[in-house]
């Protein structure tokens, strides 16, 4: 560096001498070190100007070090902030871990011990342990087993370090070079007591390290073992506390003994030459009192030293007692050489070395508590207070914990308080006292210790830090918790770091709790968050039954394992994963997902739980409550109000005391009711008629509105999702309002959602005007969606019905809610106005006197109320003139007895006498008073008033103003009851703002026939609606004869009488703008059975009762609804909701009806039909009609071809059944190639021989199917062993076989596939189930199928055998017989394949005179014979086959074809001939030994493979082997055992494999096949280089446009991955897309992280050099390196693309920017040498002598830049 600083100068002043620089650091430092001390001596005693001035002149050296300090003024405890490194400290081991001691300093301080900080010798030790593996190391002891809690040990600050959270660290050691660092060797004397390590274990005892350079102490065994609470061996690494016993050697050898008594009588002496550098904590020694004072004491010990003693370390029994110059034992606690501070203890414990420091927390206190009732009892200004706690304990405040942090100390106030409530921090063991703190701030945490949180509970933090494996929450200053990754989330994030930011408040919930480990698990997820389920806190709560949200924490094939809190897990067994089968649990679950599980087993003993998911979502949640009571949804129940609550009521459900909430809104029906009741009902008060509405593990929901009550009471509700059908109808409240529409909610917590436009028949801008929160309304389901289990539902008054009365019902119902308000608050006060006002009810007539006339009001007064307020509004006094203390007669119209008002009228017509009403009048009624949800209205002129609701109608809408009832209104009504009671004897009406035509349920009708269909009758009724009556309301269904057509007994014309059995949809377009094109409106479901007219309980059937009566097998009656051609299926009903259907299979039995089976059946026919299934979730109902509703073995069925095999039919059958025909069930005649009368789809007719694992035998012989019509049988089915016989002749095919089969290549080449054969039963063998076939002609009668160019010899017999073999022998030649060895002939075999089948071909070849001697196989006839097992396949494998005969290997066959002459060979000629024929042999055998060498058969390859299994090569050349022979489907098969072949491990030859097959694929397979290859390969691979060798595959193969939709979605996959760019950019570039290119380059720049920014334009700038547009890519290069200049790496990229495609003036004007750029030299003169180069090949002397001069040039300048 001083080279290169002097070369390159960096500007400004010349340099200044090491020397003087040397000189002024030093002097910085003196100065530096003077003012820290003066500093502190300042800081702690608070000296003056002149007592600072007199520090400066402090003398250093050997006079300093022995200087005895001198006695402060006041006493302070040791605070953190005056811990200095080098501090010594006597402290007290509070907690172990295996890596670090926890130890307890005075004042309440803390400080840690690291497992590094022990003794050399220790360090050492665990150094070797870890970097050996040997087991004959030294044992090695972990810190448990060294250091226990109580244990008090001399240590000293070895490193102070700062927090994160800005607080003070103390590191602490104990290791003797440290603490004894200032004793040496001569200063050791007997009586001392030093601390020490075990440094080695001896025969006789141990070597004890005491930091003393040159000294060697020993401990004698014998001294070790009466010592207390200490082990009888010592281990190296332990701390021990010895007492100098004898010193040899001047003070090389020391004898150490730790005998307790001795220890405790050791003092330290001043003539041991103790001084403030050597003074050691721990020592015991004797003092004298020097000063008392409140804050503590002040002391002299060994003859000069001063110490103090703080009020925490004085005995508090003796505090009282202590006076000047009493002499005392005490103990040293600290030593601060720095500043000559030493703090001495006079606390029993310590001063007498055979009592321990108790551990215990005493009276039970424990930490975190928090305590009221404390006192103050002692103030130390500097230090702290001391709190009297409530049982008499004592607990030390900090000054620091005494207030908040930015508050305003008031020690005074604190003492005055009388009282004190305090958190306890901690338990000080070396001070024994408890640590308190008076800050609000801690005392209201909630949470202190990990002890203080619990599993399951709810929790906020805050963010603190973001790792990969997740995110630590605090949730206070010294708690926090991990949330690990995969709960960051329901899903998983792949940016948690988007969703999450430090400083963020966050809401969790609490997995688990190690609180002694400190550790703490918690959850972000929110199905976890918001479950109200039971929470598994142990196996204990996870009783059969219940169900909880848990989390899948493995997904194996054999299920799912789900995690619940507190590590309670339990296994979900694939059977219980879904109702539906799944096959790969990994596709549908993952790691993570929050599910609903269902307890099914639960062993609490074995910790083990069995699971479902699928009961969970079937079944209801069981937790049987605490009491045997049981609060089911739908049971009445009374209530006690306990709490009023906003919004709600807080109830208890009599006589057990079931707490249940009681919602504001479900209090009534009418809106305005619910808050009157609500502020009349007061705690204590008894609520009956309640009924539960819902119920689950957070509460129970209770109701009171009428109607929902008469819901549940009647049954008209869905208890689950699975329940819910299109066109139910549903009674429920709103639930949530939308801008998009509102929710509606329904019994048993069932959510529906209605759309804004189908909330009313008019059209509405603003959904939060048209209802109210907790509206009743009546709402029908318009559409399901089973996949996310949501509906949608409907509240449109003309799609609903309303109950028959229910307007009257719930005008009722809310008066006599009105009237219980009334009566409540008048009972509630002792209000006699109350009281008087409730007694008057709505018609009454007063005596008032006029008390104030307004323009629109006039008030009036009465005796009788005095306090309220009488009024009638200027429509009720018209006409009439009034004034001051006028007396009328007034009508009472309202009476609110909340506000104490009453509203009269004076009207005269009101006045009149009442005329009498009859039920079922009309009138135009008038209305005179509105009151929120009721108005008073007058019946035309009969004077009478009654009560009417101001909303007709559950769902009505009032959009505007105008459609509000006001006073003076008119309204048309019909008197249901002249004088109702439940009205105090007012007229009951009805009335309907728009009175329509519609009909309820159950009215009876009637009306005339308008036109009849097959499948309905229309009817015009009486009001003008249009009814329609199905095909299956018209007659009894006995009287329904098969065949007939019911409809057509009802004449056009006719009147008829029927009954409203529900409501049909039915489009219309007529007199309709083409905005509103699919309007619907209701038209009511009419019935014409008798039977149902005159039935008095009529009541509907909902859909699943229907269902329910069906069962499998019965017959039924339906008629014909539809037939769908595409789907060839038959439509047909049996009831207006019950739809069925017939497939085709099941409509037919003769072949002939299937091409228009429609014409069988007639709309509107009724037919009788067998049940095949039937459901209700989903909805299925499938009936038959061939009088069959399964299949059975031996009947005869109706199949369609669904695939022509090589060797079988395949069959789709009725009822959804498949089936396979073999070959050889075809027909009862074998034909050749007989599968081609096969076609897909075709019809047939099968017979069901058997089922085996759910697939038929199926078999289409007429000798099957037509048992009586079948002839004489030309092939009998073989159906076993016993119908054949030796000698007997049968016909068969010859089947295809493996690729290791015999017959292969002979099958391929002449034997095609399904050929049939004759062969002839030789024997058979009952044992083996083997059949000897024969397929010699002499056997047969038939030609031989296997011709002579076979190479096989003929198999003859009699005269044409002898004659073919002398025929054969005279076409021998000469030479080929001297090959053969004359005097050994032996019998060899050739394999017709190369490939090992096991099966194989003999024949045999020998001269006339050998025969006999030659014959290897035993035969009768002497032909080769083929054994074949019984029921034998080519396709099962090769292990059956068995070779029975063998052949000899003779002259080749070549030699059979020559017809050359034989001469005799001279000497020389066969002597070179057997030298060649050698050669050729070893030739051959060097070959075979080559490993280089491509084998030329399957032989070779499989014995290669053998030795070379994970060699990728040898697979690969073995495909392309095959693949040669044009073999795809062998070459597949290879492929397939290479990935079942090669290890895992070999990633990259498996990989080699997968991208051979995908160019298989690719090049002779299909997109589909291709398709599936690399589906599997990314499962098996890793998923980029897979796809980015399909994309080269693709690219390769002129496919761009699947290249280009694979890139497309690479880089959405992989957009961190910059070679996917870098891929998909050459692509684009290459096909000429240069824009697209540009544009991709861009949206990478933005995907890719910014450091990769510059790398990526460098190579798509690299790319448009190659590719694309040589000026683009200098373009881009000057862009990049115009930002990053010093990039050198990219200036010789640019350069060696300008050389290859630039010009030479383009080339040298680069050359000569690269060289005045501001990099170094080195890098400077590289592209000089290249300038030089270049212009040496392609420039001119000229050129080469400038670039010569340009680096002269650049020399000069720098060495001038150098020099100045």
């Amino acid at each position: 560096m001083a080279s290169m600083e002097e070369d390159f100068p960096r500007g400004g002043t010349d340099k200044k001498s090491t020397e003087s620089q040397i000189v002024v650091q030093r002097s910085e430092v003196d100065n530096l070190f003077q003012s820290s001390e003066q500093t502190e001596i300042k800081k702690r005693k608070g000296a003056s100007k002149e007592d600072g001035k007199k520090a400066k002149k402090t003398k250093t050296g050997k006079e300093d070090a022995l200087k005895l300090n001198a006695a402060g003024n006041a006493v302070e405890i040791l605070h953190v902030k005056n811990m200095k490194e080098g501090m010594l400290l006597l402290g007290c081991v509070k907690e172990v871990t295996d890596f670090e001691v926890t130890v307890s300093l005075t004042c309440g301080l803390q400080g840690f011990l690291s497992i590094k900080n022990i003794s050399d010798s220790y360090t050492k030790l665990l150094t070797e342990q870890l970097n050996s593996n040997d087991a004959e190391t030294e044992e090695f002891l972990s810190l448990p087993h060294l250091f226990y809690p109580g244990m008090l040990i001399r240590c000293v600050v070895a490193k102070i370090d700062l927090t994160k959270g800005g607080s003070l660290s103390i590191q602490l050691s104990v290791n003797p070079k440290m603490v004894n660092k200032s004793l040496s060797s001569n200063f050791i004397k007997p009586g001392m007591v030093l601390s020490g390590c075990v440094e080695s274990v001896e025969d006789h005892g141990y070597i004890i390290d005491i930091g003393v350079l040159g000294s060697k102490a020993f401990l004698p065994k014998n001294a070790v073992k009466d010592k207390h609470n200490s082990p009888e061996e010592l281990n190296v690494g332990q701390y021990v506390t010895s007492l100098v016993e004898k010193v040899k050697n001047e003070g090389r050898v020391v004898q150490l003994s730790v005998s307790p008594k001795t220890l405790a009588q050791a003092f330290a002496e001043a003539d041991q030459g103790w001084t403030l550098t050597n003074l050691l904590p721990g020592l015991l020694v004797k003092a004298t009192i020097k000063k008392v004072t409140k804050h503590g004491l002040l002391l002299k010990f060994l003859s000069n030293f001063s110490g103090q003693v703080d009020f925490l370390h004085i005995e508090r029994e003796k505090a009282s007692t202590y006076k000047e110059e009493d002499e005392v034992r005490a103990c040293i606690l600290y030593v601060d050489p720095s500043t000559r501070l030493v703090g001495l203890s006079l606390r029993s414990y310590l001063v007498f070395p055979g009592t321990r420091a108790n551990t215990v927390l005493p009276n039970g206190i424990q930490i975190g508590q928090v305590i009221t009732n404390c006192k103050m009892t002692a103030l130390h200004h500097a230090s702290g207070g001391i709190l009297e706690l409530a049982d008499k304990t004592h607990a030390f405040v900090h000054k620091n914990h005494m207030k908040e942090h930015s508050a305003y100390a008031n020690e005074n106030r604190t003492l005055a308080k009388p009282e004190h409530t305090c958190r306890i921090l901690d338990f000080c063991l070396i001070d024994q006292i408890y640590l308190a703190s008076l800050r609000k701030s801690v005392i209201e945490k909630p949470f202190f210790r990990y002890h203080d949180i619990h599993p399951g509970q709810i929790v906020e933090g805050t963010v603190s830090v973001l790792f990969e494996f997740g995110m630590i929450v605090h949730l206070s200053d010294h708690i926090k918790g991990l949330v690990p990754r995969t709960h960051l989330s329901d899903i998983v994030l792949k940016n948690p770091e988007k969703k999450y930011m430090e400083g963020m408040k966050v809401k969790c919930r609490v997995l688990s709790v190690d609180a002694e480990n400190r550790k703490l698990s918690l959850t972000r997820k929110k199905a976890l968050i918001e479950s109200s389920l039971p929470l598994f806190l142990s196996y204990a709560d996870a009783r059969p039954g219940r169900v909880s949200h848990g989390y899948i924490v493995c997904v194996k094939k054999f299920g799912c394992i789900v995690r619940f809190y507190n590590n309670v897990k339990g296994l979900v067994p694939s059977s219980e994963l879904s109702s539906e089968t799944i096959v790969s649990p990994e596709e549908v679950f993952y790691v993570g997902q929050v599910i609903k599980t269902k307890v099914l087993k639960c062993d609490v003993e074995k910790e083990k739980m069995l699971l479902s998911f699928k009961a969970a979502v079937e079944g209801n949640v069981e937790d049987p409550s605490k009491s045997d009571f049981e609060c089911e949804v739908g049971k009445k129940v009374n209530a006690q109000v306990l709490k009023k609550l906003v919004g709600a009521l807080e109830v208890s459900i009599l006589p057990d005391e079931i707490p249940a909430l009681l919602p504001t809104m479900h209090l009534s029906d009418h809106m305005s009711n619910g808050p009157l009741l609500w502020e009349s009902l007061q705690e204590g008060d008894t609520i009956s008629n309640l009924v539960c509405f819902c119920k689950n593990k957070q509460n129970i929901s209770l109701t009171k509105k009428p109607t929902i009550k008469w819901a549940l009471e009647e049954g008209i509700l869905a208890k689950d999702f699975s329940e819910i059908t299109v066109g139910m109808q549903l009674f429920g409240w709103i639930k949530n309002i939308m801008a998009y529409g509102v929710f509606v909610e329904f019994p048993y917590g069932l959510v529906g959602l209605a759309p804004k436009s189908a909330m009313s028949d008019k059209f509405i801008t603003d959904s939060t005007t048209a209802f109210e929160l907790g509206q009743t309304v009546v709402a029908k389901v318009t559409n399901t969606d089973e996949e996310k289990r949501r509906f949608l539902v409907t509240l449109k008054i003309s799609e609903v019905i309303s109950p028959v009365g229910d307007q009257q019902t719930r005008l009722t119902n809310g008066v006599q809610e009105r009237r219980a308000v009334t009566e409540m608050l008048s009972m509630r006060e002792n209000n006699e106005l109350r009281h008087q006002l409730s007694n008057l009810s709505i018609g009454q007539k007063l005596k008032l006197t006029v008390d104030s006339v307004e323009d629109s009001k006039a008030t009036f007064m009465s005796d009788e109320f005095i306090g309220s307020t009488i009024l009638a509004t200027k429509n009720h006094f018209i006409g009439q003139k009034l004034s001051p203390g006028q007396k009328v007669t007034a009508i009472i119209l309202f009476v609110d007895v909340l506000s104490a008002t009453v509203h009269v009228s004076i009207l005269s017509k009101l006045l009149s006498k009442k005329k009498s009403l009859s039920e079922g009048s009309k009138y135009a009624a008038t209305v005179q008073f509105v009151e929120k949800d009721f108005a008073i209205i007058s019946l035309g002129d009969t004077a009478q008033l009654a009560i009417a609701q101001t909303r007709s109608h559950l769902n009505e809408v009032i959009l505007h103003d105008a459609e509000r009832l006001k006073p003076g209104m008119t309204i048309h009504v019909e008197v249901i009851d002249p004088t109702c009671e439940a009205l105090q004897g007012l007229p009951l009406v009805s009335w309907e703002r728009n009175p329509d035509k519609r009909n309820c349920f159950g009215d009876i009708v009637r009306g005339t026939v308008r036109s009849v269909k097959p499948t309905c009758i229309q009817i015009t009724l009486e009001n003008g609606v249009l009814g329609i009556v199905h095909v299956s309301e018209v007659l009894e269904l006995d009287q329904i004869s098969l065949g007939s057509f019911p409809t057509s007994t009802v004449k056009v014309g006719s009147n008829v009488t029927a009954r409203v059995i529900g409501g049909r949809e039915v489009s219309s377009h007529r007199f309709l703008p083409f905005s509103h094109p699919n309007f619907k409106y209701n038209c009511p479901e009419l019935t014409l059975i008798p039977s149902k007219l005159k039935a008095s309980n009529f009541k509907p059937i909902i859909a699943k009762e229907i269902l329910d009566r069906y069962a499998v097998g019965d017959e039924v009656t339906c008629f014909v609804s539809k037939y769908h051609p595409d789907k060839k299926s038959l439509e047909v009903t049996t009831d207006p909701n019950i739809t069925g259907t017939i497939e085709l299979l099941a409509m037919i039995t003769d072949l002939k009806d299937a091409g228009h089976p429609e014409k069988l059946y007639k709309l509107g026919q009724a037919i009788q039909a067998k049940v095949v299934e039937v459901s209700f979730k989903p909805q299925r109902f499938v009936l038959s009609l061939t009088g069959t509703y399964k299949l059975e073995k031996g009947s005869v069925c109706v199949g369609v071809v669904t695939n022509v095999q090589l060797h079988c039919l395949q069959v789709k059958l009725p009822f959804g059944g498949s089936g396979t025909v073999a070959v050889t069930d075809l027909s009862d005649a074998y034909k050749s190639n007989n599968l081609n009368a096969y076609s897909k789809d075709q019809l047939i007719r099968c017979y069901l021989l058997g089922c085996e694992n759910g697939k038929w035998h199926l078999s289409l012989r007429q000798s099957r199917i037509n048992p009586g019509q079948t002839k004489t049988l030309k092939d009998a089915e073989v159906l076993s062993l016993d119908s054949l016989k030796p000698g007997q002749i049968i016909r068969g095919y010859i089947k295809t076989v493996l690729e290791h089969g015999v017959f292969i290549r002979l099958s391929r080449n002449h034997l095609p596939p399904n050929t049939v054969i004759t062969t002839k039963i030789l024997s058979i063998d009952q044992k083996e189930e083997l059949v000897d076939l024969s397929l010699l002609s002499v056997d047969t009668g038939k030609p031989d199928i296997l011709p002579e160019s076979l190479g096989l010899p003929l198999r003859l017999v009699g005269e044409e055998k002898e004659k073919h073999d002398t025929k054969r022998k005279r076409k021998l030649s000469g030479s080929q017989k001297k090959d053969l060895p004359t005097k050994e002939k032996k019998s060899k075999k050739t394999k017709v394949d190369d490939s090992d089948s096991g099966v194989e071909v003999y024949f045999r070849e020998e001269e006339k005179e050998e025969e006999s001697k030659l014959a290897p196989v035993k035969c009768s006839t002497g032909q080769a014979r083929l054994q074949v097992t019984g029921g034998f396949s080519w396709d099962v494998g090769l292990s059956l086959l068995k070779p029975v005969s063998a052949k000899l290997e003779g002259d080749s066959s070549d030699g059979e074809d020559q017809d050359t002459r034989t001469q005799k060979k001279t000497r020389n000629e066969l002597e070179r001939e057997k030298k060649e024929a050698e050669k050729a042999l070893m030739k051959r055998e060097m070959e075979l030994m080559d490993p280089n060498l491509r084998p030329d058969d399957d032989t070779a390859f499989e014995r290669l493979l053998l030795a070379s299994p994970n060699s990728s090569l040898l697979w690969l050349q073995y495909m392309a082997h095959h693949l040669q022979a044009t073999q795809i489907e062998q070459a597949r098969a290879v492929a397939e055992r290479a990935l079942k072949t090669i290890s895992f491990r070999e990633e990259q030859e498996k990989l080699n494999v997968w991208v051979a097959l995908l160019n298989l694929e690719n090049m002779y397979g299909t997109e589909e096949s291709l398709k599936k290859v690399f589906e599997r390969a990314v499962q098996f691979c890793e998923p980029m280089p897979v796809y980015q060798q399909l994309a080269d595959l693709y690219t390769k193969s002129d496919k761009a446009k699947e290249a280009e939709a694979l890139y497309k979605i690479m880089v959405k996959k992989f957009r961190q991955s910059k070679a996917v760019w870098l891929s998909y950019g050459t692509f684009l570039l290459q096909q000429g897309q240069n824009d697209a290119a540009n544009a991709l380059l861009q949206r990478a720049l933005k995907s890719l992280p910014s450091k990769d920014s510059v790398d990526v334009i460098a190579k798509f700038a690299q790319l448009e050099f190659r590719y694309g547009d040589v000026e683009k890519g200098c373009a881009m290069f000057d862009k990049v390196l115009t930002s990053y200049p010093k990039r050198t790496d990219l200036w010789s990229v640019f350069i060696d693309l300008m050389v290859k495609h630039g010009s030479q003036k383009e080339v040298r004007a680069l050359f000569d920017r690269v060289i005045h750029l501001s990099v170094s030299v080195k890098k400077i003169k590289f592209f000089f040498k290249r300038y030089l180069e270049y212009e040496k090949k392609h420039g001119t002397p000229q050129s080469i002598q400038k670039v010569k001069e340009k680096a002269m040039e650049f020399v000069e300048s720098k060495g001038s830049e150098t020099t100045s």
